[in-house]
C-alpha cells in the first residue's frame, strides 16, 4: 500500500469549487465514451464474499509448487514483505472477481491508482495500473471522485504489505458523485443533518448502514417467531374513523368523497380484536402506528408497533411470548444475551425477572402500595399535585417517577392497578389488580400486555368512565360502538400484546435515540429554527 495519504475530503467553503471539478470530469467520462450514470452490471459478488476468499489467493513458487499465505490480520507484528521475500522467488496469484461499490478512499501513486470500495456487505481495496488496465481505463480512472459508483473485474491478489486486494483490469463506471462527500466534522457529525440526509449517514458514516440492516433481521425474526407458534400476519386499516386503543392524540384528516373526519391510528388493537370475534385465533400486525405528540430519544410521532393476540391465552401466554420473540432476535442478529447498552451492559439471558407492580413499588419506594394515605404523601414530597385525582392515579404516577427508571431489567411488571386499565380482564384472586404486564429494560417499557377483558357490558361502561371528562381533541373521545358490538358476538378469553419495535432495536443495537433506529424520522422545516414540540421535546 502506499504511503500517500487519502485525499481530504472538502471543507463547506470549498465544496462549489469541488462540485465544479466534479462536473467537468462528468462531461470527460462521457467524451470518453462511457456512460456517466451506468448500465446493468451482472454478475458482480458481495465484497463480504471476496473478502470471505482470501484464502484461494496463494504464492506461486518458480519451481510451480503454490503456498498457503498467512493471515496477516492475524497478528499485527507478522511482517508479511518480509515472509514474501523468505520464501524466494515467486507470485502471488488468485481468482478472477468481479465487484462494484462506491468509492470511499482515493490515493495517487505515480502510475499507481488505490482505491477502497464499499458496497452494504464490506469494504475492499482496488489497485489501477496503467499497463494493466490500459490507455481507455487509466483515462477514466482520473475522472474518478470519492463517492463514485464504479465496478471493477481484475484478480484477487495481496498487495506486497498483505492487504487483500483487487487487482484491476478493468473498470466499469456506474455513477457520477455530483456532490462531494461531507466534511467529516461538519457534515457527519451533525445529529440532524444525519437524520435529514440519511442516504449520506448510511453511505458515509461507519456503523449506520450495519445497524439498519441488523434492525431488518430484527423484524425479519419476529415475523419468523411469530409464524413458528402459528400466528398469521394481517393488515389493518391505517384511517379510523374512531381513534382508538391506546391514550394518545391522534392525526386527523378528512376524505373528501365521503365527506368524513378521519384518524391516523394511534394502536393496532381494536381491529384484531374484531379478528378474534371473526375466529382467527393467533393473529398479529407488525406496522405504522401515528401519535400527534412530543419527540424526544423515545418517542418519534410516526413509530412500528407489533400487536399480537392469542384466543384462550392470557397475559402468561404473552410473556413466554414475549421472552421468545426477544431471545431469538438476539441470536438472529448473531449476538450474545449479554449486550452493551452506553457504559453498561443488559443480560437478555432467559428467563427474565418477573415481579409484581406493587412489590416493586415497595423496594423503590419503602411505601406499600396499598397505603393511599403513603403514597398520596410522598406524590406531595415529590411535587404532585394530588388534589380530586384517584388513589391509582396517583400512585401510578409516582411508580413512573420512582420506578421506571430504576428498572434495569429486563423485568415484567405484573399485575397493575385495574382502575387504570380499561381493557385489561381483572385477576379472579383480587379484582382490584388487573392481569397486565409490562417489560421494562434501562427504564423503558418495551411491551405491554394484558389478559384481555371480553365482557361487552363492562368494557362499554369502563370505556364511558375513561372518556368522562376528555377533551374532544384527545383520543377515544367518541365510544367505539362497532367494537361493543363485535364483542357482544362472543371473543374468546385471549392474550394480548404490544412491543414496541424502535425502542426494542434501540436495546439490541446500542442506540440511545429512537432517531437513530428510525431511517426518515420526523424533522422540522429545514432552516427553521428549534421551537417546542410538546412533551420531552429535546431533540426537536
Amino acid at each position: 500500500m502506499p504511503s500517500e495519504q487519502a485525499k481530504p475530503i472538502p471543507a463547506p467553503e470549498d465544496r462549489g469549487i469541488h462540485e465544479a471539478s466534479r462536473r467537468e470530469k462528468l462531461a470527460k467520462i462521457g467524451a470518453l465514451g462511457h456512460d456517466p450514470w451506468g448500465q446493468r452490471f451482472d454478475g458482480h459478488s458481495a465484497i463480504a464474499a471476496l473478502q470471505g476468499r482470501a484464502g484461494e489467493v496463494k504464492l506461486q513458487l518458480a519451481d510451480g509448487r503454490t503456498l498457503d499465505l498467512p493471515d496477516p490480520k492475524a497478528d499485527a507484528a507478522f511482517d508479511f514483505r518480509a515472509w514474501l521475500a523468505a520464501q524466494g522467488q515467486g507470485e502471488l496469484v488468485g481468482p478472477k472477481v468481479r465487484a462494484a461499490g462506491r468509492i470511499v478512499l482515493l490515493r495517487d501513486a505515480g502510475k499507481l491508482k488505490f482505491a477502497n470500495i464499499r458496497d452494504w456487505t464490506g469494504d475492499i481495496q482496488i489497485l489501477i495500473g496503467k499497463s494493466q488496465v490500459g490507455d481507455d481505463n487509466w483515462a477514466l480512472a482520473q475522472c474518478f471522485d470519492l463517492g463514485d459508483l464504479i465496478g471493477v473485474d481484475g484478480t484477487l491478489r495481496r498487495t506486497k504489505t498483505g492487504e487483500l486486494t483487487i487487482f484491476a483490469e478493468s473498470l466499469t463506471f456506474l455513477s457520477k458523485s455530483i456532490e462531494p462527500p461531507p466534511d467529516k466534522h461538519h457534515g457527519l457529525s451533525d445529529t440532524e443533518q444525519r437524520q435529514r440526509m440519511r442516504y449520506v449517514d448510511l453511505a458515509y458514516n461507519e456503523g449506520v448502514l450495519e445497524r439498519f440492516l441488523k434492525r431488518t433481521k430484527i423484524v425479519q425474526s419476529i415475523r419468523s417467531t411469530l409464524g413458528g407458534e402459528g400466528f398469521v400476519e394481517i393488515e389493518g386499516p391505517t384511517l379510523h374513523s374512531v381513534a382508538g386503543g391506546a391514550a394518545a392524540r391522534p392525526f386527523i384528516t378528512h376524505h373528501n368523497t365521503l365527506d368524513m373526519q378521519l384518524f391516523m391510528r394511534i394502536a393496532l388493537e381494536l381491529h384484531l380484536k374484531r379478528l378474534l370475534v371473526g375466529g382467527m385465533e393467533r393473529v398479529y400486525e407488525l406496522g405504522r402506528v401515528y401519535r400527534n405528540e412530543g419527540i424526544s430519544p423515545r418517542h418519534n410521532p410516526e413509530f412500528t408497533m407489533l400487536e399480537v393476540y392469542q384466543a384462550y391465552g392470557d397475559y402468561g401466554s404473552m410473556m413466554d411470548l414475549t421472552e421468545k420473540i426477544i431471545v431469538d432476535a438476539i441470536k438472529a442478529t448473531g449476538q450474545p444475551f449479554r449486550l452493551p447498552w452506553g457504559e453498561s451492559t443488559i443480560d437478555f439471558t432467559p428467563p427474565f425477572t418477573r415481579a409484581t407492580y406493587d412489590e416493586l413499588f415497595f423496594e423503590h419506594t419503602g411505601v406499600k402500595a396499598d397505603d393511599t394515605a403513603g403514597v398520596k404523601a410522598l406524590a406531595e414530597t415529590i411535587g404532585f399535585d394530588t388534589a380530586g385525582k384517584h388513589p391509582d392515579v396517583i400512585k401510578s404516577e409516582v411508580f413512573e417517577e420512582k420506578v421506571e427508571d430504576a428498572l434495569i431489567g429486563p423485568v415484567f411488571v405484573l399485575d397493575y392497578p385495574a382502575s387504570i386499565c380499561p381493557l385489561t380482564k381483572r385477576k379472579k384472586s383480587n379484582p382490584a389488580l388487573a392481569e397486565r404486564f409490562e417489560l421494562f429494560v434501562e427504564g423503558m417499557e418495551v411491551a405491554n400486555a394484558y389478559t384481555e377483558l371480553n365482557d361487552p357490558d363492562l368494557q362499554e361502561q369502563l370505556f364511558r368512565t375513561q372518556l368522562a371528562g376528555q377533551n374532544e381533541e384527545d383520543s377515544m373521545a367518541k365510544m367505539d360502538h362497532d367494537f361493543i358490538r363485535a364483542l357482544r358476538h362472543g371473543m374468546p378469553p385471549a392474550g394480548g400484546l404490544g412491543i414496541g419495535i424502535d425502542r426494542l432495536v434501540m436495546l439490541l443495537t446500542n442506540s440511545q435515540t429512537i432517531r437513530d433506529v428510525i431511517l426518515f424520522p420526523l424533522l422540522r422545516e429545514e432552516g427553521r429554527g428549534a421551537r417546542g414540540a410538546g412533551r420531552g421535546d429535546d431533540e426537536a
